[in-house]
Order: C-alpha cells, then sequence, then structure tokens
C-alpha cells in the first residue's frame, strides 16, 4: 500500500514523503493516527499545496529548535544525589531526572529527548546531548555532586 505522510513519522519518513508500507501498517495504525493518507490521484495532486505548508510548518519548528538549542548551551546543571564511598551513587541519575533538573533551570524539556545512553551511577562530570529538534543535539554539562 502507498501512502503519503502527514507528519513526521521516525524510522519510516518525513512530512510529504510518498512511501510503501504493508497494508495492515497503513490501514490500521497510520491512517486512523492521521499520519499519513492513501497514495491516490486526489491526494497525490493536493500533496503539491501540502508540501508548501509543511515545509512552513519544518522552518517554523526549526526556529523553535535553533532557539531551544541556543538555551540549552547556555544551561549547566548540578545535581545533588547520595552518595557513597569512592563517589557510587545510591540509586542514579537517569534522563527524567535531567529533564526536572532542565525543568527547574527554566528549560522544559520531554525526558525521551534526554539522550543517556546509560543512567549515571558516579559522581562526576558528564556531557549530555538533548534532542531539540530534527537534527539539532546540543550538548549539556551535568555535574553530579554528592549530598552533604
Amino acid at each position: 500500500m502507498k501512502v503519503i505522510l502527514r507528519e513526521d513519522v521516525e524510522k519510516l519518513g518525513k512530512a510529504g514523503d510518498v512511501i510503501k508500507v504493508a497494508d495492515g501498517f497503513g490501514r490500521n495504525y497510520l491512517i486512523p493516527n492521521r499520519l499519513a493518507v492513501p497514495a491516490d490521484v486526489r491526494n497525490l495532486k493536493a500533496l503539491d499545496h501540502d508540501r508548501r505548508v509543511i515545509e512552513a510548518r519544518a522552518k517554523k519548528a526549526r526556529k523553535g529548535a535553533e532557539s531551544l538549542a541556543e538555551r540549552l548551551a547556555a544551561v549547566a546543571l548540578t545535581i545533588p544525589a547520595k552518595a557513597g564511598e569512592e563517589g557510587k551513587l545510591f540509586g542514579a541519575i537517569t534522563s527524567r531526572d535531567i529533564a526536572d533538573a532542565l525543568e527547574k533551570a527554566g528549560v522544559p524539556v520531554d525526558r525521551k529527548n534526554v539522550l543517556l545512553a546509560d543512567p549515571i551511577k558516579q559522581i562526576g562530570d558528564y556531557k549530555v546531548r538533548i534532542k531539540a529538534g530534527a537534527d539539532l543535539q546540543p550538548e549539556i554539562s551535568v555535574s553530579v555532586v554528592a549530598e552533604s
């Protein structure tokens, strides 16, 4: 089944792409969730107009992502955590903890956009990438210190 994507779908394509998907995936997921429309003659003609709308939306999203990236570049987080001897943490610092600290710093970010490979389990300084937009991933510095 060929469909035209109305929105960006991760690991599938960008808005406006004409792609071939399995019939069930298109019929049961993409079309009911309004992520895509069937690629028939009428929808293909409407795609030309929609491309301009999609490009305008993408430019606006890009500007928002760039401003978020600039704000993130200026942020340096210090997260206090309970630690034992030798700097090992009781528990771990996860993407949720970093997202909460960013929100307190005035830069709200969804925890799913915090690209942390493994939870932080040691005291120290770390570089953490944040997904600001489609291809913008600025790094912030996170300093984990022992609570006193």
